[in-house]
């Protein structure tokens, strides 16, 4: 279990052996087949040819050394003079010895160097492969996930492919082989007792390590529990570190931290106690077993059946053995976790998208009238699972160059017509028609390409500022990006910083404040060009007098293009062509601001007359 030492830390925040659900070996195996398959690597089966042959022969030379080495023993041996021994037979023996050697070290290296194009291969594909599924999977699955957990299933998963492919197919499988090849050269050159030690002794020994490892499992799994404990405790910490300055928390937290630490600490204890035990008990089965082999070949030398260089081979063979059996705890744990972060990682790749391209679905074609598209919702209903209430029979149309505005309290599915504009979900009754196709017959690539959304939080990438207005359009050229910017009243902004558009904004935009990153959406979806622009409480996070110029701004904007507005503030849709008052998840008004203003004892009205109310006292109380 020396290997295990030096591998200990690498995997301590892992989630190992943390009662994850054991997996089919047969099946781990030939998914593992498959990905190397498709892995795209250079000359892949005249690699994977040499780099097994090359194994084999490393292994086959490992067991052959030892008799070069008892042969050139025996040769010193034989009786013959000193000098005509040296130089004949010893030197020749003890030359091939050391070559054969050094052939059986050099073999495994250049098998590495040969197969390692398509273990990096693998992984590379692996990854990418996740990576592109996850992303392409619905909008339930991500709202189900962790992100930092799905980014880890992934990475452990590409990880673990690499794994299998170094460990498994290049060490233990050619260790059973050497030792199948051992016992039939000790048994064939020597006695059937000498291979059958070997044999029982390996036997005896792997299943103790299996058997010890498998109740080291629990020790393991509360370590890496404890350690992951300790590891969210300060990752929380640091990205609220705002909320535990303000609270004056530091000493909870350092406290918090500290005793996710003594957990850990104790933990590990237990499983550093656990491996010394296994250590010894490896140590004492390879020793007992040296000793009853080197017992055996003393006999048979004293009865005149093996000479001086048979004893020393017999045990050398028996030490050859042993070395790879050192990492045997070891590489039997981590193959069997990897196998599960492999099967882990395939899971999210055997994901089907509830929402997803139909077999004939066609492009959205782009309007050249510059009109924007037409919307029409024909009796759509839809219920999440963990709401009581959903949509249910809304129908609107949204003329092409018209702003729909979508107005009502918290919950009333305002946020849930926006996704089946943007076909994040499918209806459960109804359809939703784009320039009069289904939107579930068209591709949804066109489709996101002729919408843009600002959404009421805008998320904003670890980049500069060019990079995340130009997310919408890649390809568009600097003049472009800074006439978006300009429009999205950011241009004053942009000229007072230092390195211009080459800012880095920070992880999640944190380095603009809450206007800022709203505005650099808004370029962003201005940039985009699209037929349909979605404002979900787009200026919410903007002062009075920046939200009254994007207002301007969004104004021009909309020309041209149909626009569905999502707001809580009345004002800002007032001038929308059409307002649609939703409750409970149904459209209980619908009409201009004119008409339902002036609709006695209207849901619109109730609410107009109260927030004009509430925006009123501010100035009597200013002025008196």
């Amino acid at each position: 279990m020396r290997g295990e030492r030096g591998a200990r830390r690498r995997d301590s925040g892992v989630t190992a052996d943390a009662g994850t659900p054991e997996v089919n070996t047969w099946a781990a195996l030939t998914d593992l087949v498959r990905l190397v398959a498709r892995s795209g690597a250079p000359q892949l089966r005249l690699r994977l040819a040499a780099a097994v042959l090359l194994t084999l022969g490393g292994r086959a030379l490992g067991v052959l050394a030892p008799l070069a080495l008892g042969a050139a023993v025996n040769a010193l041996a034989a009786g013959q003079g000193p000098a005509v021994a040296l130089s004949l037979g010893f030197t020749a023996f003890a030359v091939g010895y050391a070559l054969i050697r050094f052939l059986s070290g050099a073999a495994p290296q250049l098998s590495d160097v040969v197969f390692a194009p398509v273990r990096a291969a693998a992984q590379r594909r692996t990854a990418a492969e996740a990576f592109a599924h996850a992303l392409s999977l619905s909008l339930d699955f991500h709202q189900t996930k962790r992100s930092g957990s799905l980014s880890r299933t992934v990475e452990r998963g590409s990880r673990a492919v690499d794994f299998l492919l170094r460990v498994l197919a290049f060490n233990l499988v050619p260790t059973g082989l050497e030792l199948v090849l051992a016992a039939g050269v000790l048994a064939g050159r020597y006695d059937w007792r000498f291979g059958a030690v070997a044999v029982v002794v390996v036997a005896v020994y792997a299943v103790s390590t299996f058997a010890l490892s498998n109740w080291r499992l629990e020790h393991r799994r509360i370590m890496n529990q404890a350690d992951s404990a300790a590891a969210g405790q300060a990752v929380d910490a640091f990205l609220n570190y705002e909320t535990v300055k303000a609270f004056g928390a530091e000493g909870r937290a350092a406290a918090s931290y500290d005793a996710a630490l003594a957990t850990y600490t104790r933990a590990s204890l237990k499983a550093n106690s656990s491996l010394a035990l296994l250590n010894v008990i490896q140590s004492g089965i390879m020793n007992l077993g040296l000793g009853v082999m080197a017992v055996m070949a003393g006999m048979e030398a004293a009865a005149g059946r093996m000479g001086p260089g048979d004893v020393t081979a017999a045990v050398l063979i028996m030490i050859s053995l042993y070395q790879p059996l050192n990492i045997l705890g070891f590489a039997y744990r981590e193959v069997r976790q990897s196998f599960i972060d492999m099967e882990e990682m395939l899971k999210v790749t055997r994901q089907q998208p509830l929402v997803a391209d139909a077999p004939a679905a066609v492009a959205l074609p782009r309007r050249m009238d510059a009109r924007g598209a037409r919307i029409v919702f024909e009796g759509v209903g839809y219920r999440h699972d963990a709401r009581a209430n959903g949509l249910e029979d809304v129908s609107f149309v949204a003329e092409p160059g018209t702003t729909v505005a979508l107005v009502g309290p918290s919950g009333a599915g305002k946020s849930t017509i926006v996704k089946l504009a943007l076909r994040l979900i499918d209806p459960q009754a109804g359809r939703v028609l784009i320039d009069g196709l289904d939107a579930r017959e068209v591709q949804q690539a066109s489709l996101r390409s002729a919408v843009a959304l600002v959404p009421q939080d805008v998320a904003l990438f670890n980049d500069t500022l060019q990079a995340n207005i130009a997310f919408a359009r890649p390809e568009a050229s600097e003049a472009d990006i800074l006439a978006a910017a300009e429009a999205a009243e950011l241009g004053e902004f942009i000229r007072g910083l230092p390195q211009g558009m080459a800012t880095m904004v920070g992880e999640r935009g944190l380095k603009l404040s809450g206007g800022e990153r709203q505005r650099v959406g808004i370029a962003r979806a201005l940039l985009a060009d699209p037929s349909l622009l979605i404002l979900d409480e787009a200026t919410s996070a903007l002062d009075s007098r920046t939200e009254q110029a994007i207002q301007k701004t969004l104004r021009r904007a909309r020309a041209g293009r149909t626009t569905l507005v999502v707001a809580h503030r009345l004002s800002t849709v007032a001038d929308a062509d059409q307002i649609l008052v939703l409750k409970a998840g149904r459209v209980v008004e619908q009409g201009a601001h004119h008409q339902l203003v002036a609709r006695v004892g209207g849901e619109y009205a109730a609410l107009w007359r109260k927030q004009t109310r509430g925006a009123r006292r501010p100035e009597a109380t200013t002025e008196g």
